[in-house]
């Protein structure tokens, strides 16, 4: 396992990533499942466990609490807020009413009394960078959370907040947590440089790209991956987009063959071999989608086979640019365009 300092922490943590999301209703996995991951990947030289408090309902921090019961201090547990638990239309954003709230309930349910990582999982537009920032340096300063960053935030929206932080004395984002894989390379061309600026550590979600890197989605195979079920726009074949994705994962496992390594390996040795990527978030389901993802642990390619990727998808494209969450508000909703 390689590890590397998240951001100017100077907390080291592996590169590869234990990420909680299909843990609980949404993976349809058990407690012991669950348990038996959250150990073989810290066995393994794992150290960073990333879950959020809306996965599976908060079933997911429950999981992992009791996962990591009596290896705590092993771990640097992150978790995120801000998106809706339940209906009550406060009981989200990045308020200092919801935050206090749902930061306790996430200590309650992982069963802790700190967080070493407290990540803001969407940029609310509704609540200003100096109310959320100035709420979350009041956590840290109570020892509820170490370090506090965010997640899938635009270019632009990053820069704010560091400035909003410097001009209010406030503590500052140290992390982003963006998509990032072969098949969504966006981020190369504006966040990542801006990360690379403010020394954010970076912690890349989905570098397989929900499947289309596992080896799930191949040519004249039938799709395997459960995202199909309830995300079937993403995996349907007949759209240009999914075609010219398929088409990519041809060449890229063919790339990845004739280099002596599995598409896995391919796809998260790309993801941690950008210098501004801290490390790529996995999250396996079972003992067995660990095993073959812990296997790109020590993955460090070379650079003929980086740049035969750059051939394949080009520096900086997103094959399926509409699936971004980090598309700002004024291109989604024409009254934003419009005086």
């Amino acid at each position: 396992m390689q590890y590397r300092t998240l951001g100017r922490t100077g907390v080291q943590v592996s590169t590869l990533v234990l990420g909680a999301m299909n843990f609980g209703r949404i993976g349809r996995t058990t407690q012991d499942d669950v348990t038996a991951v959250v150990h073989a990947a810290l066995d393994a030289g794992i150290n960073l466990i990333d879950t959020a408090d809306m996965y599976s309902g908060g079933q997911s921090e429950e999981m992992v609490g009791k996962a990591i019961a009596g290896r705590r201090d092993d771990i640097v547990l992150a978790t995120k807020a801000t998106m809706p638990m339940g209906d009550d239309r406060n009981r989200r954003g990045g308020s200092r009413r919801w935050l206090v709230t749902a930061l306790d309930d996430s200590l309650r349910r992982l069963g802790v009394d700190h967080v070493d990582l407290y990540q803001m999982h969407r940029w609310d537009p509704l609540t200003s960078d100096e109310e959320t920032l100035s709420a979350l340096t009041d956590l840290q300063r109570a020892g509820k959370i170490r370090y506090f960053g965010s997640s899938t935030f635009p270019a632009y929206r990053i820069v704010q907040a560091q400035w909003a932080a410097r001009e209010n004395h406030l503590g500052r984002y140290v992390t982003e947590q963006p998509s990032y894989s072969l098949l969504q390379r966006g981020i190369e061309g504006h966040v990542l440089p801006v990360t690379e600026e403010y020394g954010l550590g970076v912690l890349a979600w989905s570098p397989l790209a929900s499947g289309w890197l596992s080896g799930a989605v191949r040519a004249g195979q039938e799709i395997t991956t459960s995202r199909s079920a309830f995300l079937p726009d993403r995996f349907d074949l007949s759209t240009a987009a999914n075609q010219a994705r398929l088409t990519a994962v041809e060449k890229l496992a063919t790339l990845a063959a004739d280099a002596g390594l599995t598409l896995i390996q391919l796809a998260l040795g790309f993801v941690t071999a950008h210098p501004a990527v801290t490390g790529a978030i996995i999250g396996p389901r079972t003992i067995d989608h660990l095993l073959s993802q812990l296997a790109a642990a020590d993955t460090v390619l070379p650079p003929d086979v980086l740049d035969a990727v750059d051939t394949i998808v080009a520096p900086g494209v997103d094959l399926a640019p509409h699936e971004k969450l980090d598309t700002p508000p004024a291109l989604l909703d024409p009254s934003l365009r419009r005086r």
